[in-house]
């Protein structure tokens, strides 16, 4: 190592004393083994640790004209960018109020004045080590900290992924396409959202449960893989028998849903507001759903929003036995169906966010529709 990078590598001390003869001193005892910036006040010692390259230690005096050495160290622990550089304060103040106060504010040590040079050398270096100790654990903890957050998103979008596979399969056996799957999703957070105000629902729509129901709404109806294709597939009206097979993929889903939990080993948020979806949107208000006839509020609240989401999209969309319906039918039919098969309040705030929907509805509209 040349003599240039080798006094670059060496650790930087700012002393701040307003006594000429202090500053020479401590200069003349610590140069040869550190960078050494000098300033004779408060104000240009505050302005100095700023400055980068940061010091690794400062050396400041107690007394002196303007801010004193405590101002100094206040406003340098106040700040982020010098909070973590260790403090010895140089004082003649050697009573014990004296040094409980400075601690308080986050000295790291005193040095009494006179300076004794082995004193002022042994704390200098051992307090050099401590920082670069701190300063090695704060690194790996930011490192292992930025680890867990990529691996986080990483898991996250493979997750992601997943879901939308699996639902897209059902949406594809159905002659329907992964469009319907993001509209309904967009309708649901914005139904969410919108209902985060109201009231009934205020406690139980937080934004991280907000989250979950986007991400588990595409999940409502990944049951339909379970369902024979002479069904699914069937342009016109369902015999009775018929009409009670495709109820099932209400039941099919849920199952598919816990046996994934299951398989898991654990229970998991998001899978837990799936099973609610798939196995409770096509419940009513007034009870005249399926699977289980539930009606009102025992109908669980995700399985109620995604109802609104995923009938509204139903009425603007084409299918093999429909023709898509325009705006202004399909909100006709959604007012009728308030108090029957939708929970008033949620309809209500559904009537609300048509604007929004008919955007969302624009944004990841079929090519086919």
């Amino acid at each position: 190592m040349d003599t240039v990078t080798e006094a670059a590598s060496r650790p930087t001390i700012l002393a701040v004393d307003d006594s000429p003869e202090n500053l020479w001193l401590i200069s003349g005892l610590l140069k040869s083994r550190y960078r050494i910036r000098m300033v004779n006040s408060g104000e240009a010692g505050l302005e100095a640790a700023g400055t980068e390259p940061l010091p690794d230690l400062i050396l400041l005096d107690v007394m002196m004209p303007g801010l004193s050495g405590h101002d100094v160290c206040r406003a340098l622990k106040a700040s982020p960018v010098t909070r973590h550089i260790p403090i010895i304060f140089l004082t003649a103040m050697a009573e014990p109020e004296d040094e409980k106060k400075g601690l308080e504010l986050g000295a790291a040590d005193f040095i009494t004045k006179p300076i004794n040079p082995p004193v002022l050398i042994a704390r200098v270096a051992t307090q050099l080590q401590a920082k670069a100790a701190a300063d090695f654990l704060r690194d790996q903890n930011a490192f292992l900290e930025n680890e867990v957050q990529r691996r986080t998103r990483e898991l996250t979008a493979i997750q992601d992924v997943t879901i939308h596979a699996l639902a897209s399969l059902a949406e594809t056996r159905d002659n329907e396409t992964g469009n319907h799957i993001r509209r309904t999703q967009h309708y649901v957070r914005a139904l969410a959202t919108a209902l985060q105000n109201h009231p009934r629902f205020r406690s139980q729509l937080d934004d991280a449960t907000i989250d979950s129901l986007f991400k588990s709404a595409p999940l409502h109806d990944i049951g339909k893989v379970g369902i024979p294709d002479s069904i699914l597939l069937k342009p016109g009206p369902f015999e009775p028998h018929e009409f009670e097979i495709m109820k099932t993929h209400t039941t099919l889903g849920r199952d598919a849903i816990q046996h994934a939990e299951d398989a898991l080993g654990m229970p998991v948020e998001f899978l837990a507001y799936a099973k609610e979806i798939a196995y409770g949107h096509q419940e009513k208000w007034d009870g005249s759903g399926y699977p289980q006839g539930l009606a009102g509020e025992a109908i669980p609240l995700s399985a109620r929003i995604m109802a609104v989401a995923d009938v509204y999209d139903a009425l603007l969309s084409r299918r093999v036995y429909k023709k898509a319906m325009s705006q202004e039918e399909a909100v006709a039919i959604m007012r009728e169906g308030r108090g029957r098969h939708f929970d008033p309040d949620i309809l209500d705030a559904f009537l609300g966010l048509l604007p929004e929907l008919e955007r969302i509805s624009r944004q990841f509209e079929d090519t086919s529709r």
